[in-house]
């Protein structure tokens, strides 16, 4: 076996491969898109290298061929030392990576009532890589088993009883693998032991999720029994009141029809009439895009609520950290939502913060301010490729 970790994310319409060597430095990323479309395309790595896809070609046969293209760069030989997979939901039955096997497989596809656009295509890619790769250690790394420390009060949703006891109606979280990793990180950077360290973890992409972390633990975050909660996303709503499922029922939406509203329609896209772009948004908004602005405003206005909320888990706060593409590369974003914040003691300091926390080692905070503020930049294929080396390594 060559001495080499990949990694493998599979979403509906896409397959992403990282890989990694034995000190989980990145060797080369690969990326196929737009599957079972005619324009299927792969390419290896940043340097834009295209791979050959057939028209509407599958996750089986865009894992051969990127498989094939790292090959070709002799980057990777007959078969990795291990494979860990990204599986977003685990419900209540895994708190840790868990090595794949038949039994393994059959939860996750049991938990795919709870994730329904997620877990099936996440079984597409291990199904595939197992085809591929049927001798090697394989990993899957739970999006939800993070925050499976969360206590009760904190998952249990003001529902009869009943829905969590017969059909696992709670609250889960995601982002689990992002979250750990500025856990991890942070604890690094403020030289402390990570479970001696607090925070509250802002990961903000087209999907957003906000984590209270104490003393090593998740305890509160925003996503709920599915991605959907929280706050104000890309396409997704975030948190709306309930009775709008029974006003639009009356008004000829079925729940279908809502489900795909509040996942693919809403957020900054329905917000702004145009788009879920933030840098997109931003420049319309200084052009004077009123809707544009108002979406700005009400995403950044939302995420500085459950910053408040999130602080309520707490009994120190060791830093705020932001990460993912928005929280990473906004320094709108971040200056926006603070100003909601300085009755708590939030204080950037504007140069560091227009440089992202780069010349300032990952402090984008003013001396005066009450907390560390850090700008992170978010490595969940590392994570990935860590459980999968320590357990592949066990049991290869």
């Amino acid at each position: 076996m060559d001495d080499v970790i990949l990694v493998v994310n599979c979403g509906s319409s896409s397959l992403k491969l990282g890989l990694f060597n034995r000190d989980l430095e990145s060797l080369a990323t690969g990326l196929a898109e737009r599957l079972g479309q005619d324009d299927a395309r792969a390419e290896i790595d940043s340097n834009g290298k295209t791979l050959d896809l057939p028209a509407k070609a599958d996750h089986q046969q865009a894992l051969e061929v990127l498989v094939q293209g790292l090959r070709d760069q002799d980057l990777l030989g007959e078969q990795p030392l291990a494979i860990g997979h990204r599986v977003v939901h685990g419900g209540e039955a895994f708190t840790a990576p868990a090595l794949l096997d038949d039994d393994v497989i059959a939860t996750i596809d049991r938990c795919a009532s709870l994730a329904p656009l997620h877990n099936p295509v996440n079984l597409t890619g291990i199904r595939a890589t197992r085809k591929l790769f049927p001798e090697v250690p394989q990993v899957a790394v739970f999006d939800t088993a993070f925050h499976q420390t969360l206590p009760a009060h904190a998952y249990l949703y003001g529902l009869p009883r009943r829905f969590y006891e017969d059909w696992g109606v709670r609250r889960y979280g995601f982002h689990g693998t992002s979250h750990y990793y500025m856990l991890r990180r942070s604890a690094e950077l403020l030289e402390r032991e990570p479970g001696q360290t607090s925070i509250i973890s802002a990961h903000l992409g087209n999907g957003c999720s906000i984590t209270a972390i104490r003393d090593g633990r998740s305890v509160d975050t925003s996503m709920g029994l599915t991605p959907l909660e929280g706050l104000v996303m890309g396409t997704r709503s975030g948190d709306i009141d309930p009775g709008l499922v029974a006003f639009l029922d009356r008004k000829g939406i079925d729940a279908g029809e809502l489900d795909r509203i509040l996942n693919r329609e809403s957020g900054l896209l329905g917000l702004s009439g145009s788009t879920n772009d933030m840098r997109k948004l931003v420049a319309l908004a200084d052009d004077g895009d009123r809707a544009a602005g108002q979406a700005l405003a009400v995403f950044c206005f939302r995420l500085a609520r459950y910053i408040g909320a999130m602080m309520a888990s707490l009994d120190r706060l060791d830093a705020l950290v932001f990460t993912g593409g928005i929280g990473e590369n906004s320094a709108r974003v971040r200056q926006d939502t603070l100003a909601h914040l300085g009755l708590l003691g939030f204080r950037l300091e504007p140069d560091a913060n227009h440089h992202h926390g780069h010349k300032s080692g990952h402090r984008i905070s003013h001396d005066d301010s009450r907390f560390p503020i850090l700008v992170i930049a978010t490595n969940e294929e590392a994570v990935i490729a860590r459980a999968a080396l320590e357990q592949g390594s066990d049991h290869g």
